[in-house]
């Protein structure tokens, strides 16, 4: 009697065919299936309750060792944590990852080095050193002080200041004539 072969009706089936399984039911079986039923709410009570007071045992002794709900927290944050480093689709994901910040580095490194030749190849070129004796050849027209041969970026400092001078001595000239 309480073990029955006939399926139980699932989640949206149809209403008629629930209701008419109910009516082929026997008098005796519908007690039996209110007896059961009456039974296994009390056993969920019961369980219910049983499971409310452990939960208030387990409280009691958190409290008593001093643990607390953020401690609790931290502690299954930390758990949760070493369980997914443990996985081997993170060891294949961090090895990757890995070895593609290495790979990258090395490109880096390497257009750094292609940069800096090509910097050497322009300075080194003819064009850069007739440009260069240009304008040192200018600087020392123009009056420099210093020896020729000194720092480019002075150079053209100097060249810039003396065009500048040059070009006010040429207004003021204009002024007085």
């Amino acid at each position: 009697g309480l073990l029955r072969s006939d399926s139980i009706p699932e989640v949206g089936e149809d209403a008629a065919a629930t209701i008419s399984m109910a009516e082929t039911l026997s008098e005796e079986e519908r007690d039996e299936l209110r007896k059961e039923l009456a039974k296994v709410e009390e056993e969920i009570q019961t369980l219910s309750q049983v499971l409310a007071a452990k939960e208030r045992h387990l409280a009691e002794i958190k409290r008593k060792l001093g643990i607390n709900s953020l401690q609790e927290l931290k502690q299954n944050i930390t758990k949760s944590w070493q369980d997914v480093t443990s996985t081997t689709a993170y060891k294949r994901t961090s090895e990757t990852l890995s070895q593609a910040g290495q790979k990258a580095s090395a490109a880096f490194s390497s257009v750094g080095s292609v940069i800096t030749k090509k910097f050497e190849d322009v300075r080194n070129s003819p064009t850069f050193k007739s440009f260069e004796e240009k304008v040192e050849n200018f600087k020392s027209k123009v009056g420099g002080s210093k020896p020729a041969g000194g720092d480019f970026g002075e150079v053209l400092n100097s060249a810039a200041n003396a065009s500048a001078t040059e070009t006010i001595a040429e207004q003021t000239e204009e002024e007085t004539h």
